[in-house]
């Protein structure tokens, strides 16, 4: 082969290496959206790479129905995987709050750009196939393929979701795409008919991504203000979800992947219930524990304990806890609790840090997100608390927010079941928080609970000793179910209660 030649085929090589590392990258997108937009990652994740491989599958049988211009139609494909992974995240974002069947548009996308990857790497071979012998060209290209994807798998979640976004990814690579099929339509532009018209589509198709990728902040925020009511006064996407903050003249609101977190208007009323019956029944706890709560609202509500001298507080997303603790606003919210001398924050998953401390606390606050997916499921589950229970010290309680016990009755009352069968004592109890409705949490301990003379803080702007007794009164609508199955990481009951529960409620 002349020099020209191995060139060429150098070149086409490459081009493999980008279309695996694009194609695998829009694929990750459409499912870290789906997770922040429909909930339960593993679901999504799972579902979606399936359909994407099926249509790859799908796309590779088509290729043996392209018998002419294989180079011009690999660059046609190369520039509509471009345009349409590229756009893939902003059309997502901008239709989920107006599509009635988000889902159809989701995996339609997905399926389209998984049939035209598919159908990339079959026309490169059959272009390739009288330049390099088979058994070289098959372990080059997929040499290529697979080094392609690992370089798209490593950086993703380490570069570019924390430092460009979904939407700014995808149009970033959509770019790539585009160019690679430009300089392809420029360097064989010899061997192409009509390749002025293709360079000459490229180049408008990266203005036009090039320009969205300028102004990809204000179609987000474009995105959100169809999805809130409220103005939006700061967004951001870190590794783990994107955070919304909303304002109005009345109140502050935190959403985490368009989910409710708080609302300052009422956070109060669930931040008491959370905290004080559980720190309440303490004789001077001193050391206290905090899982989730990077938002400090808990911790706001310990601090007004004289004898709290440690609070340790373990939340997995940086990007919340340094918000709480950096924004005037949002510091006056939680008395600045954050930077409290007496607090610690570690950003780490808790079940991780769980099994690798031994300290031991006087009292454990958890305030976890609802168990919506599996990722979180876990939290719940018997392997979790088991753990946990080793931190707990003799004589002290722990709490956990445990969804609705009006709305979701099965998972409150499966988070109660798994508590006893992990080994704990329990006493449920419940409030209303208007932003949420009737809500409920589970008092836990090592030893039998016992009900005592509580004195609660000063100061408190919903909490006293009669509010404090009807806690623990469920009326009948909320009583307790039986025959429920223990939440195991094996079978992650929990996840399929709420989904269940909580879907019917939406769709009512």
């Amino acid at each position: 082969m002349n020099q020209s030649g191995n060139k060429a085929q150098w070149i086409l090589l490459l081009a493999v290496f980008v279309i695996a590392t694009c194609g695998l990258i829009y694929e990750l997108v459409a499912g870290t959206l789906a997770s922040y937009l429909l909930g339960d990652s593993v679901t999504q994740f799972s579902t979606i790479i399936g359909v994407y491989l099926f249509s790859m599958g799908i796309g590779s049988f088509l290729s043996k129905y392209f018998q002419h211009h294989l180079l011009s139609w690999f660059i046609k494909i190369e520039l509509l995987v471009g345009l349409i992974g590229g756009f893939s995240a902003a059309l997502l974002f901008l239709v989920f709050p107006m599509a009635a069947s988000f889902r159809i548009i989701l995996y339609s996308l997905v399926s389209l750009t998984g049939i035209l990857v598919g159908l990339e790497i079959p026309l490169l071979m059959r272009i390739l196939k009288d330049k390099v012998e088979f058994s070289e060209l098959v372990s080059r290209v997929f040499t290529f393929d697979y080094i392609g994807a690992l370089l798209a798998s490593l950086i993703f979640p380490l570069l570019l979701v924390p430092h460009l976004g979904l939407i700014r990814t995808s149009l970033f690579f959509g770019i790539l795409n585009i160019a690679v099929g430009w300089y392809l339509a420029h360097r064989f532009r010899k061997e192409l008919q009509r390749g002025t018209m293709l360079r000459a589509v490229a180049v408008l198709l990266l203005l036009a991504e090039t320009l969205a990728f300028v102004f990809a902040d204000r179609i987000m925020r474009y995105s959100e203000s169809l999805q809130f009511n409220d103005n939006i006064v700061y967004t951001t996407s870190s590794p783990y979800q994107r955070v919304v903050i909303t304002r109005n003249k009345r109140e502050t609101r935190l959403f985490l992947n368009g989910n409710l977190q708080f609302s300052s208007a009422d956070e109060y009323r669930y931040h008491e219930a959370l905290v004080h019956p559980a720190l309440a029944g303490i004789e001077f706890p001193k050391q206290v524990l905090v899982l989730g709560g990077g938002d400090g609202l808990a911790v706001r509500e310990i601090l007004r304990y004289p004898s709290v001298e440690e609070i340790t507080l373990v939340d997995l997303d940086p990007a919340i806890t340094k918000l709480f603790a950096s924004q005037e606003n949002l510091q006056k919210l939680n008395n600045d609790a954050l930077n409290n001398k007496k607090v610690t924050v570690i950003n780490q998953d808790a079940f991780t840090w769980l099994r690798d401390n031994s300290a031991q606390f006087d009292a454990i606050i958890i305030d976890f997100p609802d168990p919506s997916g599996f990722a979180i499921g876990k939290l719940y589950s018997t392997a979790f608390y088991r753990i946990l229970r080793n931190h707990l010290r003799p004589g002290g309680a722990g709490v956990i927010q445990s969804t609705s016990p009006y709305v979701a009755p099965k998972s409150f009352w499966c988070i109660d079941t798994t508590l006893k069968a992990a080994g704990f004592y329990t006493q449920p109890y419940h409030n209303y928080v208007p932003s949420f409705g009737e809500w409920g949490y589970i008092l836990i301990s090592n030893q039998p609970l016992q009900k005592k003379t509580v004195t609660l803080p000063p100061g408190l702007r919903y909490l006293n000793n009669e509010v404090l007794d009807q806690l623990f009164i469920f009326p009948s609508d909320m009583q307790a179910h039986t025959a429920l199955e223990v939440n195991r990481l094996n079978n992650q009951a929990l996840v399929h209660y709420f989904e269940e529960e909580w879907n019917k409620y939406l769709e009512q």
